[in-house]
């Protein structure tokens, strides 16, 4: 009896010690099961739309530029910064459209961060970006001008020289903080002129030349940049700052007794209007909006191109509309309201006015519905190589969203095919794949703002521009419904159309619960009120 009892006792205590090694392995399962689970951050929206397709529910994906906001003047925050840091992937589409994105690497710690840039191989000339050492090429470029050091905030200016004379002119400009890093190009450096601002660490630079089939023809070997600013001289180098602040705040251009030194204006004014950016060519359409009415009327705007340069009053402009012409160089724009006594009664803060040309190149590849394919098969490579695990899931997801994709493109191909008016205007040159894939002509009427009434000069352009290409409809990319917007339509016996570039995560796009594929769709049917 009592060994039959010693039994049971034996066979209770293994029951409940395999019950209990069964529970820690479900236990232990789920907890694998989350940790599998690989953190993504991605920029702006169409990218994180086509992470989110291939990655499903085996990552947690994030997005950076959030609702409304402009991926081009976008600054990460420190939040942002530690995220990407935490991070197993970070996805971006190009330097070109993420500005921020060279600096925003540089802080970063993380070794075993997988980079996905998804414009790699795919602008508009469809370069070879290729970062590393091993592309054999027959010729060599010698960096000049290279100062012993440089100052935090100084300009870097360099020279890409070749021994021989050639007819090629692309150039492109790479950093990288040290060689253990990738090179990284640097965006508006189309020349061999090289001027960059210096940053707060040493770096390496590189050129390189490519011909006329987008082959690199001739590189330069890697130059260090050193930068030593002093430490034991920062005390007087911030004095002469506050002086040189001081100058810039000196508007005394017309006999205008207006010195900051001795008066400060007691109002301040906002500059509205403001793009993301500006093609050269474009008209930056500005206002100035004071808080209180009042009865003086008589304004000054004024520019400079850097902050070494003083304020430089812009002729004819003696209003509180700024229409500006805008040439190859971003600067800075402020204006000033003068009392009766000719003394400032309101200024504003400065503000920049950033003329991005894109290299010459579009960075809207996303536009592209093939393109965007192409995108996402890189983004699904970068996931599989942070996660190996779920391989088959990324590949069935990127296999299926691609699918939609071709799809999206033999709708585009169908109906746009025998269309006979290929014209179409927009208020921003973002759609130059589309209509490089479809035979289209994009025209543009740069700098239109929805914000800020075009002045009856700037009106009788854009009819005229609509009467030549015999146009019904301009296209708007956000704020269609403004009354602005509406103005331009009634002055040019138009309609107003949105169609979505995609830049910006849009309220309009939340409102409809619009994806990338339904606002593509958005933009084929808007489209087909000009193509037909």
């Amino acid at each position: 009896m009592k060994r039959q009892f010693f039994k049971f006792v034996s066979l209770l205590l293994l029951s409940l010690t395999l019950i209990a090694c069964q529970e820690a392995e479900v236990n232990q399962g789920d907890s694998i099961k989350e940790g599998d689970k690989i953190s993504v951050v991605t920029s702006f929206f169409p990218i994180y739309e086509f992470t989110k397709q291939v990655a499903g529910d085996q990552a947690d994906v994030s997005i950076m530029v959030s609702a409304g906001e402009d991926a081009h003047h976008y600054e990460p925050s420190a939040k942002d910064v530690a995220s990407v840091n935490e991070a197993d992937v970070f996805v971006y589409s190009s330097e070109l459209m993420e500005h921020w994105v060279e600096s925003l690497l540089s802080t970063i710690e993380n070794d075993q961060l997988v980079i996905a840039r998804t414009a790699d191989g795919l602008e508009a000339d469809h370069h070879d970006h290729g970062h590393g050492e091993n592309h054999q090429v027959d010729h060599s470029v010698e960096i000049s001008n290279v100062a012993d050091h440089y100052h935090t905030g100084g300009i870097i200016e360099l020279t890409a020289e070749l021994a021989e004379e050639v007819d090629y002119h692309h150039w492109h400009w790479y950093t990288r903080e040290n060689a253990d890093q990738e090179w990284i190009t640097v965006p508006n450096q189309g020349g061999a002129e090289f001027n960059y601002e210096a940053p707060e660490e040493n770096f390496e630079v590189r050129a390189v030349l490519f011909d006329d089939d987008h082959n690199e023809y001739a590189q330069s070997q890697p130059v260090e940049i050193i930068v030593d600013n002093h430490d034991h001289e920062h005390g007087d180098h911030e004095e002469d700052h506050e002086d040189q602040g001081d100058d810039d705040e000196d508007f005394d251009h017309e006999d205008h007794d207006h010195d900051h030194d001795s008066e400060e204006a007691s109002q301040s004014i906002e500059i509205i209007g403001l793009a993301g950016h500006y093609h050269t060519g474009d008209v930056a359409t500005l206002f100035a909006e004071l808080s209180e009415e009042v009865n003086y009327d008589h304004w000054h705007w004024y520019i400079r191109e850097s902050h070494d340069q003083e304020w430089e009053v812009v002729p004819d402009q003696g209003t509180d509309h700024f229409e500006y012409t805008t040439t190859g160089e971003s600067f800075e724009v402020k204006v000033a309201l003068f009392d009766d006594n000719h003394h400032v009664y309101a200024e504003s803060e400065p503000v920049s006015v950033l003329i991005d040309d894109h290299e010459n190149q579009d960075p809207h590849i996303w536009l592209d519905p093939l393109l965007a394919q192409e995108q996402v098969n890189i983004i699904r490579d970068a996931l599989i190589k942070a996660d190996p695990d779920g391989k088959d899931i990324y590949e069935e997801n990127a296999d299926s969203f691609n699918k939609e994709l071709q799809a999206l493109h033999e709708e585009y191909q169908e109906a746009l095919a025998e269309a006979e008016n290929r014209v179409f205007v927009v208020q921003h040159e973002a759609f130059g794949y589309l209509a490089e894939r479809y035979d289209l002509e994009q025209v543009a009427i740069g700098g239109i703002s929805t914000e800020v009434e075009p002045s009856p000069s700037r009106i009788a352009e854009i009819g005229d521009l609509v009467e030549a290409y015999n146009v019904p409809v301009i296209y708007f990319q956000q704020g269609a419904n403004s009354a602005i917007a509406e103005t331009v339509a009634n002055e040019t016996e138009t309609k107003t159309v949105i169609l979505y570039d995609l830049e910006v995560l849009s309220k309009e796009l939340e409102d409809n619960d619009l994806g990338y594929i339904g606002a593509m769709r958005e933009n084929l049917k808007n489209l087909q009120l000009s193509i037909h």
